[in-house]
């Protein structure tokens, strides 16, 4: 699953996500902060043994001396641990280092005690009720299986508790390190812009060479097939006619794949779901259709999900060594949801360049996710959702 922050790891299904990784990296960002309450500690030390050993004026100069400096040393251990919950790094600039003093500074004073106090009531309630007939032994049989059977209960829901804390304490470090700008802003504006502009030209190439080059590979080929019908069966003559006119069909159903690589036709008369009929029925290895449509979606969608699709089925049958493969299309809660699996031996990667990061940067243009998940040994599901 190409999940990027904590707070979307929580999207995923129950099992799925308390099988990964995210809680324990929850639980791990929030334990960190003992880091800067070691700090703290060492700010309200200095503080105090300025105000005690000299006078009341030397020990706030003290102090504020040493939050300046524990700000400094806390700052980088904040941006080193934010990695945790949000993989995305947050790049360095000059400009941004009075807001990463800033949380430093809330770090030290607020945050850092009430990561620690979620996370030891949030694990050590479960712990508590799930070990009470260890700890107390005038607990009947009954009430302990009852006490260890709710402590054991509400460890899935302390995994979404941690993660969840985690997840929006990372969030919002990452709004004070890296807020959104207006550049990032038209930046995305520009990327969509020449998505569409690319688009527009695609579909010019597939005019033209539906219109022009096709239509010439047509009447070429029946000008070579009626001109073998007036030639001597047998001779030399129709025998070149003939594997002219060969070649000339092999042209035309060569420009006619071309066609429907550059843009499918299909899919601008008939739409998505007839458009990903067509492309699976063409796929080398077997594929189920279900998609499932109350109608015609907006352009950009029913482009982005044919060329999710179309690139799928392309990976499917280049690496995966699949027997058969299934796509499924619904429109959930006002979102597209188009999910390929097939039962391949699996252990996808979208650093290996099978085209999986492209397909993610195509969806970011619409807004739209991706997920993966391909274990080794299979099977593989890849899922795109692009809200309508």
């Amino acid at each position: 699953m190409l999940n990027r922050t904590a707070l979307e790891a929580l999207t995923r299904h129950p099992l799925p996500f308390l099988a990964s990784g995210w809680p324990w990296r929850g639980a791990a960002y929030l334990a960190a902060s003992a880091v800067p309450g070691v700090a703290a500690g060492c700010v309200a030390a200095a503080a105090a043994a300025g105000g005690t050993l000299v006078t009341p004026a030397l020990g706030v100069v003290t102090g504020l001396a040493a939050l300046a400096l524990g700000s400094v040393l806390v700052a980088p251990f904040e941006r080193l641990r934010l990695r945790l919950v949000d993989v995305v790094p947050v790049p360095e600039a000059p400009h941004r280092r009075w807001r990463e003093a800033g949380l430093a500074i809330m770090t030290l004073l607020v945050l850092w005690w009430i990561d620690l106090i979620m996370l030891a009531f949030t694990i050590g309630g479960p712990l508590v009720l799930a070990l009470s007939p260890v700890l107390q032994d005038e607990l009947t049989p009954i009430a302990g299986v009852l006490s260890t059977l709710a402590g054991a209960l509400l460890l899935p829901v302390a995994a979404y508790t941690i993660t969840a804390w985690a997840g929006a304490r990372g969030a919002m470090a990452r709004a004070i390190l890296a807020p959104a700008q207006s550049e990032l802003t038209e930046v995305l504006r520009s990327r969509a812009r020449l998505v569409d502009a690319f688009e527009m030209e695609r579909r010019r190439i597939e005019r033209d060479l539906h219109d022009g080059a096709q239509q010439r590979l047509v009447s070429l080929s029946m000008s070579l097939g009626v001109a073998g019908l007036d030639l001597p069966e047998g001779s030399e003559a129709a025998r070149l006619i003939r594997l002219a006119h060969d070649e000339a069909k092999q042209a035309l159903a060569e420009l006619r794949e071309l066609i429907r690589g550059v843009h499918s036709p299909v899919l601008t008369d008939r739409g998505l779901a007839a458009a990903v009929q067509d492309v699976a029925g063409r796929s080398p290895v077997p594929v189920d259709v279900d998609v499932d449509l109350p109608g015609r979606l907006p352009a950009p969608v029913e482009v982005t999900a044919y060329y999710v699709v179309s690139e799928a089925l392309a990976n499917l049958a280049k690496h995966s060594g699949a027997a058969r493969g299934a796509v499924t299309g619904r429109i959930e809660r006002g979102t597209l949801v188009v999910e390929v699996r097939d039962d391949g031996v699996g252990g996808a990667d979208p650093g290996k360049g099978t085209g999986l990061t492209g397909l993610a940067d195509r969806l970011s243009v619409v807004e739209g996710r991706l997920s993966l998940s391909s274990p080794p040994g299979g099977p593989t599901r890849l899922r795109a959702e692009i809200p309508c």
